[in-house]
């Protein structure tokens, strides 16, 4: 009885596994977006009718996979990135759409004393006395971020209490941990980390935004799939999950 029990939970098992992988929604997103659809992704499945299939990392390491010609159905990057891939055919250009953007903050372990960053003085002054700092060197935030230390004038002193992380997870946990003091990303990337705190947004004058979209695959057979999850994450519905997690919609 006991054996029939383990083999039918098998069968259920590798029956479920297969029929995700067959009628699953391929998306490739970018880290930025990840505490969103990570949130969302029950309404989003619910909405499309079929499950998720994820793969989250930096829009660069993604642009790369789908300029090798990787499958998937929907991709979810910055927008820079996204319209890069229309220009080389490799997303198709009906059906691209902007979500939301993400400015860039500070990020410290939950309970530690937030230091002041309120101007720019004020953030040379608490990166220069940080015992160390990470960022992700191929992250979109990266050209801001070495932006700032380079007009700071301390781009020299930095190097040496930097320690880059080779992905968002990477950056946040270790600040999370208090491995690092403190990590300079998306606030999309700070706010929805278990342990981590939201110091604040950078200053007016280094502060930029990065921009998320999503673009379908011009050889998906889940169009219409594809289009439904567009549509939701587009959707009013989904706009305070975007506000909870550090992102703001587009204005039109």
């Amino acid at each position: 009885m006991r054996l029939r029990m383990v083999i039918l939970t098998v069968i259920v098992l590798f029956a479920q596994e297969t029929w995700a992988q067959t009628n699953g929604l391929r998306v490739m997103g970018s880290n930025g977006v990840k505490g969103v659809i990570d949130e969302l992704r029950a309404q989003c499945e619910k909405a499309i009718g079929r499950p998720l299939a994820i793969d989250f990392n930096t829009s660069a390491s993604v642009k790369q996979r789908i300029q090798s010609d990787e499958s998937f159905d929907l991709a979810i990057l910055t927008s820079e990135v996204i319209d890069e891939l229309i220009k080389s055919g490799k997303i198709a250009a009906a059906g691209r759409a902007e979500l939301a953007r993400s400015g860039i903050g500070f990020g410290i372990r939950a309970g530690a004393k937030k230091p002041d960053i309120s101007m720019p003085e004020a953030v040379k002054k608490t990166l220069l006395g940080a015992k160390s700092i990470t960022y992700v060197p191929d992250g979109a935030s990266k050209v801001h971020i070495e932006k700032m230390l380079d007009d700071l004038g301390i781009a020299n002193d930095m190097k040496q209490k930097t320690v880059f992380a080779k992905g968002a997870d990477e950056a946040t946990r270790t600040a999370a941990e208090g491995k690092v003091e403190l990590v300079l990303t998306l606030i999309s990337e700070i706010v929805p980390t278990p342990g981590l705190d939201l110091i604040g947004p950078f200053p007016a004058k280094y502060q930029n935004y990065v921009s998320f979209a999503a673009g379908i695959s011009p050889k998906t057979k889940n169009v219409e799939a594809a289009k439904a999850l567009i549509q939701f994450l587009t959707s009013p519905n989904a706009s305070p999950t975007f506000k909870a997690k550090g992102m703001e919609r587009i204005s039109k």
